[in-house]
């Protein structure tokens, strides 16, 4: 090879190189300066009306702090910080929204009057009276709150007594300092050589504290191994004790029982006395290790790829407004009760009032084993509080990542209000499927189709081991859904008695039990379908066999519909809810039974509430650990038209797909699903992440 082609040679291949380099570096650049994708806001229609949403308004900071400093002025010195509070003083428990009438409320919403006066309902502890109470306190007009009334008796027919009081965190706190100071200092051998405590390894989980008499207050507490980063839950010890904390001293508490290993002892200092000369049988359990099955650190390889990501690349179609939703379709307010959590009001479909409320009432769990802490469990998460405990969302995992997060404010076992960062999200959900669809080649050749999807507020509960996801969603075809998700920690027990514990559970772990039990869920809604006075009427099918009319000597089952009453009731001001947060602590004698809701009354022509049940059984499974999984743990009900519209309204709907055989369905014109390759060259407008929920 001669000089010349050798030097052409490598001018072609440094011309190569140089070539090379520019149409990588053009390409990065032109991603890196790709222009935003453009924002098309929703358009507005005559049935919008985002300035009506302060009725359901959750108080705002300022209203809060108004009314805290209102009853710290009038309900005299000796009112203390329900965050230090004992047992004994009197304090302000809770401040939220004292819910309109509701007809001052339509009067205002659709005739014009005058909005109903803004109130807050207090709940007061007065553990330092002669007679320990609860009391209900109505105060207002907000934001200047001038008087306060006692509503304790029109609510709940008469006063109620200090024993039916929520436990708040300070008595939780307050038993556990008793318990580590008081009763665990009687067996250090046994905790320390049978248990491993070294003073910060064990933590307490309770049962309720209803007991078994009205007036009652003792409470079965487990030990569960506690390390930093693991679930606690998952790691029972088999140590169990029954509290006494009815009195309103610390002091004077006291531990009824102790269990261990299916026997009952007097106390901790029986159990010592017998571990020390050898009458104990025991099981040593040794402290779990950091990043075992209960952890729920990732276990994967480094830099794993992203999960899909689900956006809206011309932005959301609705509009937030305070607490009040407009959409295309669909207006709402919403809002969330400190103990009931999310619920949404003023519920329209073009413009339309479908139902004034539909809210969350109650969840309840119900557990079975055969140790007294899980199976004396009937939790009613109300009681703790549903709101209370709605954490901060985590965008991309909690709710889809373009969601619009908003915060929430609440005042409850302090004296200070709260911010729950981004407790709320509400967004638009792509079910993955078409919402209706025909391929049709019968007289002629034609598809049209509109892809799934809906408009969904959500908030998660986060109640002790499990978290509740609750979501309503309101779809293109008039239909609202209410759903719920259960994931978290399952409760477990320690198998202290082989098979037979095997009857209330399976293991799921070395001598783990996880224990069956039940989700009960209750809803409100509260119908006004064309208008307050509704009937309500359920068909089913049954099948009856009748002559074929082209041949009386054949048979056929033929379907037929029955007509027939559903358990509903009117609506009444005095019936708000259907469970009550002073259930928990006296289930055998309270004041209100919803079951007296139910009269036979009539419910032809008048304003209506349905109250809905959606529970199921969970018998956990080793699939459950570190976490039980939403799929499979899904229930809730739907509310959709029925003979309500003259055809589906969803055929109105942006987004539908038609074309037929002779159509080029690649072009925009004809297929706006085929525009999507040209949004694709632009970037979402994709919020930073943040999370200020730890």
């Amino acid at each position: 090879m001669n000089l010349k082609v050798l030097l052409l040679l490598l001018g072609l291949s440094f011309l190569t190189v140089f070539a090379l380099v520019y149409v990588l570096l053009t390409r990065q650049g032109s991603f890196s300066q790709s222009p935003r994708c453009p924002s098309i806001p929703p358009r507005i229609h005559p049935w919008t009306h985002p300035s009506q949403s302060q009725l359901f308004a959750d108080l705002t900071p300022e209203e809060l702090t108004a009314v805290m400093s209102f009853l710290t002025k009038h309900l005299g010195p000796g009112l203390v910080d329900a965050a230090q509070a004992r047992p004994s003083d009197n304090c302000v428990f809770s401040v939220e929204l004292q819910l309109p009438a509701k007809a001052a409320a339509l009067a205002h919403l659709d005739r014009g009057g005058p909005p109903p006066v803004r109130e807050a309902l207090a709940i007061i502890f007065f553990g330092g009276q002669p007679k320990p109470n609860v009391s209900e306190l109505v105060v207002g007009p907000l934001p200047h709150p001038s008087y306060m009334r006692d509503v304790t008796v029109e609510r709940h027919g008469g006063p109620l007594p200090y024993y039916r009081r929520p436990m708040q965190k300070t008595e939780f706190v307050q038993i556990w300092r008793h318990l580590k100071e008081v009763e665990l200092p009687k067996a250090p051998t046994f905790l320390a050589s049978v248990l491993n405590y070294n003073g910060s390894t064990l933590a307490p989980l309770h049962s309720t504290a209803s007991g078994f008499h009205a007036g009652d207050r003792a409470t079965w507490i487990a030990l569960y191994h506690n390390i930093s980063g693991l679930g606690v839950f998952l790691h029972p010890v088999g140590l169990e004790l029954l509290l006494d904390h009815g009195a309103l001293d610390p002091a004077d508490w006291v531990v009824q029982q102790v269990f261990y290993l299916g026997h009952y002892y007097a106390d901790l200092a029986q159990l010592e006395w017998e571990f020390k000369v050898g009458r104990l049988e025991v099981i040593r359990v040794p402290l779990p290790t950091p990043g075992g099955a209960s952890s729920l650190r990732p276990r994967v390889t480094p830099d794993p790829p992203l999960p899909p990501l689900q956006f809206s690349l011309q932005g959301p179609q609705y509009n937030i407004q305070g607490n009040s939703v407009t959409s295309p379709l669909w207006t709402f307010t919403f809002g969330h009760g400190v103990f009931s959590g999310l619920r949404i009001f003023d519920i329209r479909f073009k413009g339309e009032r479908v139902a004034y409320e539909v809210s969350v009432q109650e969840c309840l769990t119900v557990y079975g084993a055969d140790s007294p802490k899980t199976m004396t469990i009937r939790y009613l998460d109300s009681s703790y509080g549903l709101g209370l405990n709605s954490r901060a969302l985590v965008r991309g995992v909690d709710c889809p990542y373009q969601a619009t997060m908003v915060d929430i404010h609440v005042l409850v076992g302090t004296g200070s209000v709260q911010l729950l960062p981004g407790a709320v999200c509400v967004f638009e959900e792509a079910q993955g499927l078409p919402l209706r669809r025909h391929h049709n080649g019968i007289g002629g050749h034609f598809y049209g189709g509109l892809a799934s999807s809906s408009l969904v507020v959500r908030s998660v509960s986060s109640v002790g081991n499990y978290d509740y996801i609750w979501d309503f969603m309101l779809h293109p075809t008039g239909a609202l859904e209410a759903r719920v998700h259960a994931t978290g920690y399952i409760n477990t027990a320690f198998m202290s008695g082989g098979a037979e514990s095997l009857l209330f559970g399976n293991r799921v772990g070395e001598r783990v039990l996880g224990a069956v039990h039940t989700h009960a869920f209750h809803f409100k809604l509260d119908l006004d379908v064309a208008g307050l006075k509704n009937w309500v009427i359920a068909e089913d099918a049954v099948f009856k066999p009748v002559a074929a009319p082209w041949n009386p000597e054949l048979q056929l089952q033929r379907p037929q519909l029955t007509r027939y009453q559903l358990v509903v009731t009117q609506r009444k001001e005095a019936e708000p809810h259907s469970s009550s947060i002073y259930y928990q602590n006296d289930m055998r004698s309270p004041a209100t039974v919803f079951a007296d809701f139910i009269n036979n009354e009539t419910l032809l022509g008048e304003d209506l509430v349905a109250w809905v049940t959606a529970s199921f059984l969970h018998i956990p499974h080793a699939e459950d650990i570190p976490n039980t999984v939403t799929v499979g743990n899904r229930v809730g009900f739907l509310l959709r038209p029925y003979n309500f519209f003259n055809e589906d309204p969803s055929i109105f709907s942006p987004g539908s797909v038609y074309f037929e055989r002779d159509q080029d369905a690649g072009l925009c014109s004809i297929n706006p699903v085929a525009c999507t390759q040209q949004l694709a060259d632009c970037v979402p407008n994709l919020p930073s992440f943040s999370y200020e929920g730890l």
